[in-house]
């Protein structure tokens, strides 16, 4: 990736193009971010940057994170997110990355927390099938039912799909396009859902073109 931004979902609207057309989009408040760390290939093994997204009160910084920023002479940070970026020669600790890093019309992959729903069964964790509620079905229409090991082999393969927690998983959408930015307020206007609740933490890269 070429650059890439941390920011906060503030929610969705719709806006309008040249032609009138409606377009949904999801507003992301991007940035300011601050460069706390840089890793080296001599040093680390590779080349990253650490940015760091969102204010946050001292007492909630434990002390190995506190030094951590102290090392940087930055402020303290909520976030912290890694970029494997292609050249970091140009990009410096406490430099400022901000929306306008971003152009309009850019293709973007978007990485956000899914929002959580607390347990649920497989008819909508899985998109189960449930049974007939007539003939001696009981109260069990919308159970699992048989999961048809048998005394071959005797258990349930990985992977089957069984009732559990559902959602609070790391999502990342991609091809996503940029239909606005408003430089003076770190807001992107993005076209299109992306993945998390209103006030979440996402993650916004420039799209990767395979060769």
């Amino acid at each position: 990736m070429k650059k890439g931004i941390i920011g906060k979902k503030i929610g969705m609207t719709q806006i309008f193009d040249e032609t009138g057309k409606v377009i949904p989009v999801t507003v992301v408040e991007a940035g300011p971010c601050v460069v706390v760390q840089k890793k080296t290939v001599e040093n680390d093994g590779y080349e990253a940057v650490q940015l760091g997204f969102g204010d946050i009160r001292a007492k909630r910084v434990n002390k190995p994170l506190a030094g951590h920023f102290k090392k940087a002479d930055v402020a303290l940070k909520r976030t912290l997110r890694e970029f494997r970026l292609d050249d970091i020669s140009a990009v410096n600790v406490g430099d400022i990355v901000k929306a306008d890093a971003f152009e309009v019309g850019e293709i973007v992959d978007v990485c956000g927390t899914s929002k959580g729903k607390g347990f649920a069964g497989t008819i909508k964790r899985w998109n189960n099938s449930r049974l007939k509620e007539t003939h001696g079905t009981g109260p069990v229409h919308r159970h699992a039912g048989s999961m048809g090991a048998c005394s071959s082999p005797s258990r349930i393969f990985k992977g089957k799909g069984m009732p559990g927690h559902l959602g609070a998983e790391r999502v990342t959408i991609q091809n996503l396009e940029i239909v606005k930015i408003d430089a003076e307020n770190n807001l992107i206007a993005i076209k299109g859902a992306i993945p998390g609740p209103k006030n979440g933490t996402v993650t916004i890269v420039d799209r990767v073109k395979k060769a």
